[in-house]
C-alpha cells in the first residue's frame, strides 16, 4: 500500500490528470553533511530554513530517506543507482567505467551540468588506496561544470579555487564559492531554457570548516586559511545553504520554467559529529560516518508545481539507489536502466505503485576510522550482518541490541525479512569490498 498522506483541505491540481509532452527539467540538490534534524520542516528548532520549509510545504516531504553515512559512498551510489559493493573503489574515487545519471540523461537529449563539490577524481593517497584515479566531470557525463576539488583542492568557501569548463582552474580572491556555483547554475539554466536540462548540485556547504558567510560581520576580515574546530558559524552556514536553494528556485520561476521543472533536495549523510541540534525538543548530535539514524537519515523534498500535490507527506522508505530510476522515469525514457533502485516517481504523482519494504547498505568507505559493515532495515527494525538487531524508534543510537528469541510477532517477522535481504546480497560481496 502506498504510504503517502496528503493533508486535508488541499486537492490535487488538475494538471496531475495529464502529462506534459515535453521532457521536464530536473534539478537535484544535495547538501553536504546535513541530517534531517536540521530543517524546520522536519522539526528542527536550531536553524532558519524558510526556503526549504516553503519548498516542503508546497511539495512533498519524505520522512524515511536514507543515505550512506559518508560522502563518497553516497555520491557514487546516487550517481550510479548501485549499491556500493558493486562499484565503490575508494574514498574520493568514481570509477571511469561507471555509467551515471548524467550519461543516461544525455542519451535522452538532456543538457547536463554539475556545480559544487566534485571530489571524485582523487588525490595521490586516494589513488594509492584505490589502485586507480577517479573520474573527471566530462567522463561522468556532464556537458558543463563549475566545481571545487577536481584535481586541485584549494578553498571551497572564501577565495575558492574552482574548475569550470569555461574558465579552467583559478582562484577567485575574496569571492564566496557557494555564490559562484549558483551564479554558474543560473547562467546554465538561462542558456538552456529552450531544451531539457539536468542540473546536479552537490553542495560544498555545510561541511566543515565552519566559517563566516557573506553578511556576517566577520566575513570580510577572516582568513580562508584559518582552521576552526568550533561550530559557531554552523547555523549561519545552514541558513546560507537555504538561501542558495531559494536563489535556484527563484531563477527557475523567473525563466518561466517552474511548471516543467522537478526540483529534488536531499543531504549526502548525517550532520557533522561536532554539531548538536535541537529537534522536537530533543538534543540530537550529528553522527556523520556512522550507521545510526543520526548518520544516515537525511531530508528529501520534491517540488514540482502542478504535478506534485502541495503539503504531501511521504512515509515510504527511500535509499540513494532509487534516485537514478526516478530521474529516468521523470525523463519519460523507455530505455532500460541498470541498477538496484526502485523509482519513486509514481509516488511523486500520487499513484499507487510498488514501494520499498526494506533498504540495504554495504558500507566499506576505506577512509579514516570507519569500519566496514553491512545492514538492512525496515521503518522500525535494523539488522546488521554480524547479527546485531535494533528497534529504531526506541533506540535510534543503537545501544541496546535485541535478542531474536525474545521478539514479538512484528519483530520476528522483520528479523526474518531482513535476514533474507542480507542473504540475498551476501554472496555478491567480494573479499576486496
Amino acid at each position: 500500500m502506498l504510504r503517502i498522506i496528503i493533508l486535508l483541505g488541499l486537492s490535487l491540481p488538475l494538471a496531475l490528470l495529464s502529462q506534459e509532452s515535453s521532457k521536464p527539467n530536473i534539478i537535484l540538490i544535495m547538501a553536504d553533511d546535513l541530517g534531517a534534524e536540521t530543517l524546520g520542516s522536519y522539526g528542527g528548532e536550531s536553524y532558519q530554513t524558510p526556503h526549504l520549509d516553503q519548498l516542503a510545504a508546497e511539495g512533498m516531504r519524505f520522512t524515511h530517506a536514507y543515505a550512506t553515512p559518508l560522502c563518497t559512498p553516497s555520491r557514487v551510489q546516487i550517481m550510479t543507482g548501485k549499491y556500493n559493493f558493486r562499484n565503490y573503489k575508494g574514498f574520493g574515487i568514481l570509477d571511469t567505467g561507471e555509467k551515471t545519471f548524467a550519461h543516461y540523461l544525455k542519451e535522452e537529449d538532456y543538457q547536463t551540468c554539475v556545480i559544487g563539490k566534485w571530489q571524485l577524481y582523487g588525490n595521490e593517497r586516494q589513488y594509492e588506496l584505490a589502485g586507480q584515479h577517479g573520474s573527471l566531470p566530462e567522463e561522468a557525463g556532464f556537458d558543463d561544470w563549475c566545481l571545487w576539488q577536481v584535481k586541485e583542492r584549494g578553498f571551497r568557501y572564501k577565495s575558492p579555487t574552482l574548475s569550470s569548463k569555461k574558465s579552467g582552474t583559478r582562484t577567485y580572491e575574496g569571492a564566496y564559492g557557494p555564490d559562484l556555483f549558483v551564479d554558474y547554475a543560473k547562467e546554465f539554466m538561462e542558456n538552456n531554457q529552450d531544451k531539457p536540462f539536468f542540473l546536479y548540485y552537490p553542495m560544498c556547504i555545510t561541511h566543515d570548516p565552519f566559517l563566516p558567510t557573506p553578511g556576517e560581520e566577520s566575513f570580510d576580515a577572516y582568513d580562508p586559511e584559518e582552521r576552526r574546530n568550533d561550530t559557531t558559524h554552523f547555523g549561519a552556514m545552514v541558513s546560507y545553504m537555504d538561501v542558495l536553494v531559494g536563489r535556484i528556485r527563484k531563477q527557475v520561476e523567473e525563466l518561466g520554467l517552474a511548471e516543467n521543472t522537478l526540483i529534488l533536495f536531499t543531504g549526502d549523510n548525517g550532520t557533522d559529529r561536532k554539531v548538536i541540534s535541537s529537534w522536537k525538543g530533543k538534543r540530537i548530535q550529528g553522527h556523520k560516518g556512522y550507521t545510526t539514524e543520526a548518520g544516515t537519515h537525511v531530508p528529501l523534498i520534491a517540488y514540482w508545481p502542478g504535478k506534485i500535490a502541495t503539503a504531501a507527506l511521504n512515509t515510504n522508505l527511500i535509499d540513494f539507489t532509487d534516485f537514478l530510476p526516478t530521474l529516468m522515469e521523470a525523463a519519460q525514457t523507455e530505455n532500460a536502466v541498470e541498477g538496484d533502485g526502485l523509482s519513486f516517481y509514481p509516488q511523486l504523482m500520487a499513484q499507487e505503485d510498488s514501494v520499498r519494504k526494506w533498504i540495504y547498505c554495504s558500507y566499506s568507505p576505506n577512509w579514516g576510522k570507519f569500519q566496514p559493515t553491512t545492514y538492512a532495515q525496515t521503518h522500525h527494525f535494523k539488522l546488521y550482518a554480524d547479527g546485531r538487531f535494533f528497534h529504531l524508534p526506541d533506540d535510534p543510537a543503537e545501544k541496546f541490541p535485541l535478542q531474536p528469541n525474545k521478539l514479538g510477532a512484528a519483530g520476528l517477522e522483520s528479523y526474518m525479512l531482513l535476514q533474507a535481504v542480507l542473504g540475498r546480497y551476501k554472496g555478491m560481496i567480494t573479499q576486496t569490498d
